[in-house]
């Protein structure tokens, strides 16, 4: 079946300027290719990642798992992992004690010392994550679920960080944690805030330093919160990143559906909706080799999109033709 002429203007307003029409050379199919996507948030230990590509994600960033495994793991191959290491945290905090998470993926932090070599300093514990290759650094702000850092502490880990031109990722969770993340200079929230309502003010300070916000809304039985949340950080001009936090709960490895459903009620659509999708952060550079192709013509509007992308598969850039009708 020959696909039907696709007005170039109308493609680029319903999914940015990056969609075109395309042929797979190998099966002859026509639809519409993107650039490739990527999930930022998710545990490698907990998902099947060899399902990844075949389900649309290319690209993902693992926010907590063993950091030996992963100085280990082969660097080529799709889909390209970037990983932050283990968790950083205190003695009892978040993820101790959690049953999906080994003992290799959490790492306590027992003191503000920014002497090399200190065990439990934040230099250290930094540096042993950066030396094994890691690409942020990823810290525990869950006060419901135990202790946190102190002030001091957390700005000696971000400060060790930065001094590795790391960015630090932070889990927040409990009443003052989005404030203490914003506040310390936290450069990503690893999950839209979910557990409290993030006023103008904060908001408008996270927007000014060039915060951004990893969506995880579908974690929650009632993702009202963060959707209210992340829809009021958007429309300030947030940057929002696509993030599932996969291997949380029973899903399917892949792209998910339900949400980038979530996204789009936030108000993260079309074009903002793809580049959620297709932002690098935190890789150097885009993957280019391979991209997101989905079979069949463009969706009829911005709300058919989220299932439409349902469909999207990972193919290599030169299987990849212009389409001519």
């Amino acid at each position: 079946m020959t696909m039907p002429h696709v007005d170039p203007e109308r493609l680029a307003a319903l999914l940015g300027p990056h969609a075109h029409t395309c042929r797979r050379a190998i099966t002859g199919q026509e639809g519409i290719a993107l650039p490739a996507f990527m999930d930022h948030h998710l545990h490698l230990h907990l998902v099947n990642e060899h399902a990844l590509p075949a389900r649309g994600i290319a690209a993902a960033l693992d926010l907590g798992g063993d950091p030996a495994y992963f100085a280990r793991r082969p660097k080529r191959g799709i889909p390209y992992v970037a990983y932050a290491g283990a968790f950083l945290t205190v003695p009892g905090g978040y993820p101790t004690f959690q049953p999906w998470a080994p003992a290799q993926i959490v790492h306590m932090v027992t003191s503000a010392s920014a002497d090399p070599g200190v065990s439990g300093g934040a230099r250290t514990s930094v540096d042993e994550m950066a030396d094994a290759g890691a690409a942020v650094i990823k810290v525990a702000l869950n006060s419901a679920a135990g202790p946190v850092f102190d002030r001091p502490t957390l700005d000696a880990v971000i400060a060790a960080a930065h001094a590795r031109s790391l960015p630090v990722v932070a889990h927040v969770e409990g009443d003052g944690m989005a404030e203490l993340a914003v506040d310390a200079g936290a450069d990503t929230i690893a999950h839209t805030p979910f557990t409290e309502r993030v006023d103008e003010e904060l908001i408008a300070r996270a927007v000014d330093a060039g915060q951004r916000w990893i969506s995880t809304l579908t974690i929650n039985e009632d993702p009202a919160i963060a959707i209210e949340n992340l829809g009021r950080f958007a429309a300030a001009g947030g940057t929002v990143l696509y993030g599932t936090d996969l291997g949380n709960g029973p899903r399917g490895a892949g792209l998910l559906v339900e949400e980038l459903h979530a996204l789009h009620e936030a108000g993260v659509r079309g074009p903002a909706l793809v580049t959620a999708l297709t932002d690098p952060w935190p890789l150097p550079h885009p993957e280019t080799g391979v991209a997101t192709f989905v079979s069949g013509p463009p969706p009829a509007d911005e709300a058919a999109i989220p299932e439409w992308l349902g469909a999207a598969t990972v193919v290599p850039t030169e299987e990849l033709t212009p389409h001519e009708p």
